[in-house]
């Protein structure tokens, strides 16, 4: 099985050498990597111009945004399945992809598993753990989500629930349109998916919906409207997805 991995970005820094290298670190995998870059002028042209061929598509252009960029990536995936990994994220060990390919090996049209917050200056440091658990249609009204950044789904399914030919994520969301795409898939399609209860990704604390109390704002009224227009929930659909946060800053890490 094929893995195109993504990973977008717009001067990262030097965090993005650190998810460059957990993908193409990753042990008896098939993957496409494509980067994604929004024209960075912090060197990262030059990085990853130095990984030569192991990085299968590389653009660096303007773009229109977060959600612009993961569609460009998207839109260019040929492998099996589809996944991210961006510029504050990193392959907690070196087998997830081929622990991945298993779950897609047994059937499975999607395959997801656990998410892992870091502290930005220390990632060995946790911050919160996401403890997805078990898929069952019936808790999306009651604000569970599986994490987005450890959710594996196979490129036929992302054609399937594309708005318009080759965009996959809503560009009017500022924040909350991978939450509104996982919400079209979960609720429209009907698909076998499969929970490994593992760590698939570190992601290092700081992300744009945290950044402000604006932010935060705006993040739950375009989370309302994913629910709403994917006729999930309402108000007390945003209330449970809150709340099922506070026990993440509690779980002890695998």
């Amino acid at each position: 099985m094929r893995f195109s991995i993504i990973t977008i970005c717009y001067n990262p820094g030097p965090e993005l050498k650190t998810s460059i290298e957990s993908v193409l670190s990753q042990h008896d995998a098939d993957i496409e990597y494509i980067l994604v870059d929004g024209g960075s002028t912090d060197g990262t042209v030059e990085l990853v111009k130095s990984y030569g061929h192991k990085i299968a598509t590389f653009i660096s252009e303007p773009d229109k945004g977060l959600y612009d960029a993961l569609n460009k990536g998207v839109k260019r995936a040929t492998g099996d399945c589809v996944g991210f990994v961006h510029a504050d994220d990193f392959y907690p060990s070196n087998d997830v992809i081929s622990t991945l390919a298993k779950g897609f090996e047994d059937g499975a049209d999607a395959v997801y598993g656990d998410k892992i917050y870091v502290s930005k200056s220390d990632t060995d440091k946790m911050i919160r753990y996401w403890s997805a658990g078990m898929y069952d249609k019936k808790k999306l009204k009651y604000g569970w989500m599986p994490p987005h950044l450890s959710f594996y789904l196979k490129r036929e399914h992302y054609e399937a629930v594309q708005l318009e030919p080759g965009v996959y994520f809503d560009p009017s969301f500022k924040i909350s349109a991978d939450y509104d795409f996982m919400m079209r898939v979960l609720s429209r399609l009907d698909i076998t998916i499969k929970y490994i209860p593992i760590p698939i990704i570190k992601m290092r604390t700081g992300g744009t919906s945290n950044k402000s109390i604006k932010n935060l704002i705006i993040k739950s009224k375009e989370d309302y409207l994913a629910m709403t227009r994917n006729q999930i929930g309402g108000w007390y659909t945003l209330l449970f997805k809150n709340l099922q946060k506070l026990p993440q800053f509690f779980k002890k890490g695998r």
